[in-house]
Parts: C-alpha cells; structure tokens; sequence
C-alpha cells in the first residue's frame, strides 16, 4: 500500500485522532464500478487531493528522508519509552478488582467469556491490582489461582455477588466480561444502589451507556439524537400493545425480547396469530419486547470498535453473515473482513459505528450490527452491545487483536495510544489491523439430539459452538470450515432433502447441505439459488467454483488421470485429499501420496494483523496452498497437543481446561509446544498459551501435514476430548507419528466393545451382561434372556450419541435401524440396562500400568442418566468407605491392564446384589483420556490431574502415587448440569442415557444440602420459589418420591397444585401427616396461552415433574407440564432424586437467614491454599 495514498486518503482521521490506523485490506472486493465511472472518480480525487497534498508536503519530505536513511523496523518499546506519549496519566486507582464470570456454558453464552475474562484478569495481574473473580464454572481456565488471585464458586447473584463484595472490599468491578449475565447483573445492581454504598467503582462502560445499549426505547433516541438509522421498533410489555404496534409498523415483523442474550425470546411474525403465539412466550422470558419491522433479505454486518476515555476511537474488525438478514448472527456463517460491500458501504458503517460509540460513550470494546440494503445504500442499525461478545472472541482471533485485554487496559485508565500491540510487539494499540487472508465462521448445532425440537434457525440462536477457518480464498477458507464442523463432512457436498427449496427458502441447520446439493447434484444455477435463499451472489459464484472443480474431479474419474496443475488448483480451492479421493474413486492415502510427489505442501503463514507490511515475530499460524513461501522457520521440534476442536453437547471448555493445562505443564518442564486448534471461543487459542499456535482443522491430514513440517517430537492425544482420539491409531500407524502416553492400539482395545470386554473377563472385573449384534433376531433372543430393559448403543461413542434405553420387542425393532446408520463400520452392542443403582466416576492418571492419583465422585441421580447430565458429589457424601476402596482396585487393574501412561475415566455401576453382601461393581465405560470432569476433580482435591498426566507422558518429574480419596476433608463440593431448554423450541426436558446439557457449575459447602442448594440456583436465570407461591406437580405416581417432597415443603406454606385427581389422591394419601391439600387445576394441553394465564393465575413458581419415560405424543400432559415450565422461565425438577434433595435444601434454607450464609467462602479457604 503506497504510504503517499494512505496519508492522503486519511488525513483527516490522522488529525482528529493522532493515531495511524492502516486501511483495513479488501480482498477479492467485488467492484461496482465501470472503468469511466473510475476514471471520472480518479480525476475528482485527483482534485481533492491537491488540496490536502499543500498540509501534507512538510509531513511527505520527512517521511522521504527516514526512508532514505536505512529502514528500520517501528519498535512501539522504543516509541513509547521516547516519551512521545505521555503515558498513564489518568490510571483509575483501585487496588482490588471483583470481576464477574458468565457462570455455566449454555446456549448463546458459551466458552468467549472464559476466553475474555481470562485476558481481563491477565491484565490486572500485569498491572499488579489483586483480583476476585466470582463464577460457578469450575470448567473454566479463569477459575484458578493462576490467573485470579482469589475465586469464588458461587451463583452470579445480585444477592451473592452483594456478599462477595462485603466480605472482599474490592474498590472496582469489572461487568464486561462475563456476557449478558454479569451486564444485567450490574444493571440490576445499581438499581439497587449497592455499588453507592459499598463505593465500587464500574470500570470501563459506565452503568448508564450498558442501560442504554440494552433499553430499547433509550436506544432509539440516542441514535435519532446523532442521525443513525435503526429499526423502527416498538416497546410493549402487554400482548395487547404488541398487537397494536404491529398495525402501526406494518407485517411482517420482528419481536425480540429486552434484556435477553442471543436473541432469546424473539423470532418473526406474517400475522396476528403468529405475533398472539410469539409474544405470549417472550413476555414470560422478558418484562418489555420491541415490535419492529422485518428487514429479512437484507444483509448483515458487524464492526468491533475500541475506545479509550481520551475519545480515541478505532474499528478493529469488519465482519459479513454468509446469510441474509433473519437468521441470528450466531447461527450464521460469517465471513471477514466483508467481502460483498463496495468502499463506499464499507466506510459509510464504519464512520456510523465510531459516531455511534463516541456518542454512547462506551470506554473499551463495543459491537455493532447493521442491516444493509442488499442494492443501495440504505442501512439500519439493529443492536449495539456495549460488552464483549461472541463476535469479540471471533474478532480477536480472525484479526490477532486481544480486544478483551485491551479493553481491560482501557478500563484501568490506559489510551490507546500508549498501549503497545501485544501480537506484534513492534506497534501501539491504536491502529486498525489489515487481513492478507480471509476468515470464515460456521456454527455447530447439535438439535439431532433432542426429541420433537424445532430445526428452523431464525432470530433466536440455537447453535452451541463455532469454528474458524483461516485461508486465503473464501473457497480454501469455507471449506476448511466445513470439515471442522464436524469430521464426517470432507468439504462442500449434498444431503438428501425432502423439499429442497424449502429449506433454502427457509432455514435449517442443514441450509449450507441444501445449498450444496442445489449446485453439486441438483444442477441449480446461482441465480435460482440466489432468488430462493437470497444469498449474495458473490459468495454463490465462489461456491460454483468449488463446484465446476469436483465435477472436472470426477469427469476424470481416475487418480492418475489428475495432473499437477489440477491437484494444485483443488488443494487452493480448499479440497482436502479425502475429498479429492472421493471424486477420483480412490484412498486418502493414495491422494496425499502423489500431492507428495508432486511437491504440492502446504505453507505456513503468520497471522500478524499488519498484512505484512511490517516485519512481525508472532506465533499465530495457518496453513494455506495460496502460498509460494514459508513465514517462519521450523527449527523447535515441539510437542503437539490436539486441542478440543468445536464446542458440542459432550465435549466443550473441559477439554479446553485440559489441552491449556498440558501446554503450561510442558513449558514448565522445558519443552517447546504446539496447539492445533480450530475454535476461537477458546483460551487454548490464544496466542501466548503455546509456543507456536496452529489455527486449523484436527484432521489426520493436517496434522500430520503440520507434524512433518515442525519435525515434531511427539503428539499429545489424551487432553482434547474424542476428536483426537479418533485419529490417534493412524497417526502412528499410517503417519508413524510418536503419539505420546498410552498406545493407540490400547486405546483401541477400549473403545471397541469385545477387545474392552475380554479384557476385563481376563482381569476379573464384572461388566453387564452384553452381546455384539448384526441381526434384530439376534437381538431379540438376547433380550429376552437377559429380560428388558436393554440398553443399545454403537462402539466409538461420544456422550452417548444414539444410545438408547429400550423397554420392549416393538420399540427394540424401531430402535436398532437408526443404531446401525450411526456407525455402520461397527456393529452394534446390546447390553443389560440395570434400573435403580447407583453410578460411580472414576477420573485418573497412570504411569507405565501404574496408578498414581485417582478421583472417586458419586452421582445423585440413578444410573441411566448420561454421567455428563448427572450432578457429581466429590469427596462421595454417601459411598461406603469400602466401596471406594474396591473402586480404587479395579483402577488399578484396568491402568495395568491396558498399560496405561497418561489420563483416563471409567463410569462403574453400583448396584444391589440379589443374594445380599456386598454391592456389585459393574464396568460400564472407560475411556482412556482425560474426560469431562478432570477441572472438577483436580480443582476439588487441589492436585492437578493434567500436570500429573503430562509428567507421566514425558517420563519428567513423575510423582510417587498418592491416594487423594484417604484424605479427610470438612468440605464437598457438586457439579450440576446447565442445560438449554429454552432455546431449542419443543424439545423434551427430559433425561436419558442421550447427554443434553450444555454446561455446568460447581459449588462448595460443608455438606450436600449446602452445596447443591448453591449449585442449582447457579443454573442461568434461576428464580428459588418463595414460601406463599405455586407449585404444580405431576408425574409417575408409583414411587414415594413426589409424596417426600411434599413433605420436605409443606411446613414452608406453598399452594400446591396438580393437573388430574391421580396426582392429587397420592400425594394427599401418601405424605406423612395428612394435612398436605393440593387442588386439581385446569390444564389446557393445546392452548400455550391458555395455559400461561393458568400458571399466571395460581401464581406457579416451580414445577416437580417425575415422569418414568419420555413422552411418546405432543400432548402427553407430563411433556407440555415440562416443556411450559421452561418455556415461562419457571424451574423444573424432573429428575427424581434431585428434585427430593432440592425439596430437602428448602426445608432446611429456607426462610433465609440474616448474615453472609456460610457457603461464601474463598476457595482457597475450602481447600486450604493455592495449589492450582
């Protein structure tokens, strides 16, 4: 970029801001404009800038005499220690810091908050102010000493966070970083004026531009003040009013719900009956909704601004939704920076997005999303979020610029200009970076695992993670995308579809399959698709690239048919050899053998955030074929470590904890690192945990592709979850690579059913009763043998995918034809499903066959719910001594057994023996890598289990065992479940063997009653039902378990309610004392408003549903009890053993007493120190 251009086109900027932002470079921009119009425009400019040229001449002659003296590289130490910039002048001043987490992971708040919370904290212990961080999520990287200085695992409450604050003193808070949840909790907070009392300084944004950004009706008029168009929205907080509005906008329209986080409670509406519908459910979740009018079909865009209190104000990132406006902007594909806008849309919504943050008056980093007229120049504003957010974490890793640590910094008082770029090292803060590459973000659903849930994605988000892609052509970066989805996509491709243009029209989860198999099979053009799914054509063409390669591929139909130049132009257009393999009717391995030979490798190159125009010494990698030289050079031989890969029901910030915490470990013992990894939700994704930092897919291509370039001297499989583990027997058969720890092929001999059972019949240990099927008539004489219930389940399983409990011959036949499509390389396994007993997690580390800790926790709930929807009880409140003992011998067994050298889990069953004695143990699962509860245990028991396991995969410094489980402590702590109930529309709030949460959270407390009282009103948006208010109940009524919770809450004086006479007669005949009166209500099963004024009515506050089974029809009276429970925003207790204990900490908690309550303590205190 020629530097006279630059000054001349930016001038202006330069003196308004006294910064240098570099022009944010345009790839692949498509032009408007024909070659007159260009020339006419040239002769204009030309003009303008004779003008400018006059100020700029003085400024031009010194920059030509730097350049004739020898060029030397910008050091931003150097500049800043010149003494250019007065440096620090108004630094806030607050010793200790109380900064808020986000609590569990869940839908449209998942791991972006540990990730910028994390660099929040990093920047307070750079600047040497102590912090406090409350969060309940033990998963995450932020909740230990490392970064906080001190942590509370307790509920981001205004009524818990209050005593936090009473007991530390701090000075400062910091609601930024912990995403809606701590921005309504600071809200609410100041209403209640407890930051006034306590003298609590908010840092960064104040109160009052969060309160605007979020209040609809003082948006509106904040941006009418300065001129900035938005969506002609209404407030209304009656339906009444929602329905009036909606004549004086005009249909269609949109509602969305005040206060809420990624678009919860919104969605569109062609007529009164859909609004009566939508708004009825919106207003149970928020107290005001905005009725405005549908911009569908227009695109969408987002800017990331920074700004400091000295009004310098940048926008650090531009980003473009693959699809149209409608569709939440994290359930869209995002690509950036934007590549359909001309200059002129471009810089028309970045000066709207500086004029808009300077005029809201945000201190630090700020997100705005437009609409923008998909053929004008016509734009509306749709939000501003005056916080970090998932777009910020995209940010910061498609650009490289720590947006979270920054405005951290900016919250202590710093400016921008005096803050050097932490990725470059040779430049300040106060610049704009520039993209040599292209990013591309696709979501991740997992809606297959619910029951009756509603697949249409629209204004209210459904996914529940996100993966990034780096290239250098949106082909080479969307396709990239696509495979890190998930492994068994090999690029662009097709799905069946029963009506195609439906799901164009309107979308799924599958829209990009549909649009695929529009243009790879049904032959559709651009432009029919571009009309039926209005996305841009620009993208469309691109796709018809990928398109025209595959067809060519397969026209050839041969391997050796494939000459050079055509392997080079797939491998640039993004092809992986799998999907080359594909076309051509051959191997992967025959495809990477002759790119091979061919010379066609890919490059590596530096994400350096200045487009390299300046020299740059950053970690931060890809890999690309749009290349013809290498950025950095491979002399480390590092260790790689796989990381977790995209968040997903079964895998999520666990694995992340886990790969961040080898990384660290290897450092310490000096040993140089690589993280691969595809998810920039992430901490391991951050450029200062490795030594070197590969954004790219976890497939066995790339990785060994990128193991032959570092010349590595191992891999790491055990810490990231299944994903690695998946690849790790090729990688050292097929790739020969040196996978460190436990053997591959041991690995195998665990995951594949018979190898795992023989084992264990050869060790004696005792399993369930099973058999390896091909054939329902098998089946069915199994089942009858061992009698029903079955459970059937495929092998290589992650978080029970399509496991299911089965009770009859009928359902048994239904079943197995959907088992057998989930793994047809691997049979079927059928085993004996035990009811009623007791499930055991063991999480350990061996060394060589030999123990050296291990972790024993207990499960509340009975066994045959999914160990990752379980709540856990660590140390066990209930086990016998004995029992655990026994447990710790099978440990022992299996590590020798399998000759385990690192990580890994079993789930043991516990159940009554039928001839009395003992309880028998039963093996149910074991998985020889770290699993999800590794955080939880290490962070309970003050040992690290991931520094012990890296310790044992290198052979350095490895412990003597310990047993942990000897040691008394006068403390327990329990892991509850997040789930996402509300997001995923119809879908039953039920629990299986099929894992459904989304997250969790752990607390700590003398006993169980007071730790699980505090772990479940950590649960997002949970409301304790107060003493005088309705409670309803339904459910099986064979057991005694509803009868014991009426019991535990019939002292507190709630009205109780049922929906039919059954439910009543048992819980008036079987409670204890006679004096429980529960009246009969009407239940409407078909009308959702109807029912809401039933629930409004009685005033219900909480539900306690125990059903035996999941509900077979949608008008099954238990299923739409438990579906409106989480639909009105009331807790629902389903599970039986929970909802008893629950009812037991109410009786025991409640009226609440005056005082800090004892379960607010450090966790240091609880644990004695700081040992993590």
């Amino acid at each position: 970029m020629a530097l006279s251009g630059r000054v001349a086109r930016r001038l202006q900027h330069e003196l308004l801001c006294s910064s240098k932002p570099t022009a944010v470079s345009r790839i692949a921009r498509r032009t408007f404009i024909s070659q007159q119009q260009q020339q006419a425009r040239c002769s204009a400019q030309e003009k303008s800038t004779r003008a400018v040229r006059e100020q700029t001449r003085s400024f031009g002659r010194s920059t030509r005499c730097a350049a004739s003296q020898a060029q030397t590289a910008p050091n931003a130490k150097a500049y800043l220690e010149s003494g250019a910039i007065a440096g620090a002048q108004n630094l806030v001043d607050v010793k200790k810091v109380l900064v808020i987490g986000s609590g569990g992971l869940s839908i449209g708040q998942a791991g972006e908050f540990d990730y910028s919370g994390s660099q929040a904290l990093k920047a307070l212990k750079e600047a040497g102010v102590s912090s406090v961080l409350i969060n309940p999520n033990i998963a995450t990287i932020q909740t230990a000493h490392v970064l906080a200085d001190e942590v509370y695992y307790l509920p981001v409450t205004p009524e818990y966070v209050t005593y936090v604050i009473e007991k530390e003193r701090p000075d400062g808070i910091f609601l930024s970083f912990g995403g809606q949840t701590a921005l309504n909790l600071g809200v609410k907070m100041d209403e209640m004026g407890i930051f006034d009392r306590y003298n609590v300084k908010v840092l960064g944004t104040s109160i009052q531009t969060l309160r605007t950004s979020e209040d609809r009706d003082l948006f509106a008029q904040a941006l009418k003040e300065i001129d900035i168009p938005i969506a002609e929205s209404i407030a209304c907080s009656t339906m009444d009013e929602a329905l009036e509005a909606a004549e004086t906008v005009g249909y269609p329209i949109i509602v969305r719900a005040a206060y809420a986080l990624g678009g919860l409670g919104s969605g569109f509406a062609e007529n009164k009956e859909e609004l009566r519908n939508l708004s009825a459910r919106s207003l149970t979740l928020s107290p005001q909704i905005l009725v405005e009018k549908s911009l569908k079909g227009w695109k969408e865009a987002e800017y990331e601004v920074v700004r400091d209190a000295s009004d310098n104000c940048i926008t650090v990132c531009n980003m473009e939704n693959f699809d149209p406006l409608g569709v939440h902007t994290g359930d869209s594909i995002v690509v950036s920076p934007s590549q359909t806008f001309s200059d002129e849309e471009y810089h028309m919504l970045r000066s709207a997005s500086i004029k808009i943050v300077r005029h809201l008056g945000v201190v630090g980093e700020c997100n705005v999303q437009y609409a923008l007229q998909p053929d004008g120049l016509d734009y509306r504003v749709i939000e501003v979020n005056a916080r970090l957010s998932r777009s910020s974490a995209l940010a910061s890793k498609a650009t490289g610029y720590p947006l979270a640590y920054t405005a951290a910094k900016i919250g202590l008082g710093h400016t921008l200009p005096e803050l050097p770029n932490a990725v470059t090292r040779t430049t300040t803060a106060n610049f704009e970076p520039s993209l040599d590459y292209i990013v591309t973000k696709i979501p991740r659903w997992d809606l297959s695992k619910f029951q009756n849930v509603n697949r249409n994605i629209g204004s209210a988000m459904k996914s529940i993670g996100e993966v990034m892609a780096i290239g250098r052509t949106f082909e080479e970066s969307f396709q990239k995308a696509i495979r890190m989805v998930d492994p068994k996509f090999h690029g662009l491709q097709g799905d069946h579809f029963d009506d195609l243009d439906e799901v164009l029209k309107n979308p799924t989860d599958r829209r990009w399959l549909a649009v695929g198999q529009a243009m790879l099979h049904e032959g559709y053009t651009v432009d029919r698709v571009h009309e039926l799914s209005k996305i841009d054509k620009w993208f469309l063409y691109k796709i018809q690239n990928i398109v025209d390669c595959t067809h060519e591929l397969q026209d050839i139909g041969s391997l050796f048919g494939v000459k050079k130049e055509l392997m080079m132009y797939a491998k640039k257009l993004g092809f992986s050899d799998k999907q080359i393999a594909t076309a051509v009717h051959s191997t992967e391995d025959e495809v990477r053998a002759r790119r091979k030979h061919f010379g066609i490798k890919p490059f590596v190159k530096r994400i350096d955030t200045l487009a390299a125009e300046f020299p740059a010494d950053t970690n931060y990698l890809y890999t690309t074929y749009n290349a013809t030289t290498h950025d950095v050079e491979f002399n480390d031989h590092g260790i790689i470590v796989l990381g977790s890969g995209v968040y997903r029901i079964g895998s999520s910030v666990e694995f992340d904890w886990c790969a961040v915490n080898a990384a660290m470990s290897l450092r310490d013992h000096g040993k140089k690192t690589v993280m691969i990894n595809l998810n920039p939700e992430t901490f391991s994704t951050d450029y200062d945990v490795a030594d070197r930092l590969y954004f790219e897919e976890l497939s066995y291509e790339r990785v060994m592709d990128i193991y032959e370039l570092e010349t590595s001297s191992g891999v790491v499989v055990s810490v990231g979850g299944q994903l690695p583990q998946n690849i790790a027997l090729r990688l050292q058969e097929t790739g020969k690579a040196k996978v460190l720890g436990t053997n591959p092929e041991d690995i195998d001999k665990a995951e594949d059913r018979h190898k795992f059972s023989s084992i264990l019949d050869s060790i004696g240990v005792d399993q369930p009763a099973w058999r390896e099927l091909t054939s329902i008539d098998e089946a069915k004489t199994f089942a009858n043998e061992v009698s029903y219930p079955v459970l059937v389940r495929p092998s290589y399983v992650l978080s029970g995918a399509a496991m299911t409990v089965i009770r009859s011959e009928d359902e048994l036949e239904e079943k197995l034809t959907a088992a057998s499509n989930v793994s047809p390389d691997h049979p079927v396994v059928i085993t004996k499903f035990m009811e009623g007993a007791e499930e055991i997690d063991v999480d350990a580390v061996a060394a060589s066959g030999k123990l050296l800790v291990h972790a024993v926790s207990e499960h509340i709930e009975n066994a045959g719910v999914h160990s990752g929807d379980a709540s856990l009880v660590l140390p066990p409140s209930s086990l016998l001594k004995t029992t655990v003992e026994r447990v710790k011998v099978i440990a022992q067994k299996v590590a020798k057994a399998w000759n385990i050298t690192g990580p890994f889990n079993m789930q043991i069953i516990s159940a009554k023996n039928p001839d009395g004695g003992e309880s028998l143990l039963k093996v149910i699962e074991c998985n020889l890598r770290a699993s999800r509860s590794f955080p939880f245990v290490s962070k309970v028991l003050g040992t690290n289990f991931i520094d012990v396991a890296t310790r044992a995969l290198v052979g350095r410094d490895v412990p003597e065992p310990v047993d942990l489980m000897q040691q008394q402590r006068d403390y327990l702590a329990v892991k509850v479940p997040q789930f996402a109930w509300t997001r995923l529309a119809g879908a039953d709030p039920y629990l299986g063997v099929e894992m459904s949460s989304t997250g969790e959270m752990a607390c700590f407390g003398r006993d169980l009653v007071e730790a699980y009282w505090t772990a479940m009103q950590s649960t997002m948006n949970f409301r304790l039902p107060n003493p005088g208010e309705g409670l309803l109940f339904g459910g099986d009524t064979q057991t005694p378990d509803l009868a014991r919770i009426v019991d535990y809450l019939n002292p507190l004086g709630y009205k109780f309610y049922a929906a039919n006479e059954e439910v009543k007669q048992h819980l008036e005949g079987q409670s204890k004392d006679g004096s429980v009166a529960v009246e009969v209500i009407a239940f409407p099963k078909e009308d959702k408003r109807a029912l809401r004024e039933v629930f409004e009515r009685h005033d219900i506050r909480g539900v306690f549903n125990l059903a035996k089974r999941r509900a077979s029809s949608l008008v099954d009276e238990d299923y739409v009890m438990r579906r409106n429970a989480v639909d009105f925003g009331v807790p629902l207790f389903m599970e039986p053993r929970t909802a008893v204990l629950f009812a037991q900490c109410m009786s025991e908690k409640l009226p609440k007493k005056e005082g800090v309550p004892p379960e607010v303590r450090r966790w240091s205190d609880f644990i004695g120190g700081k040992p993590l």
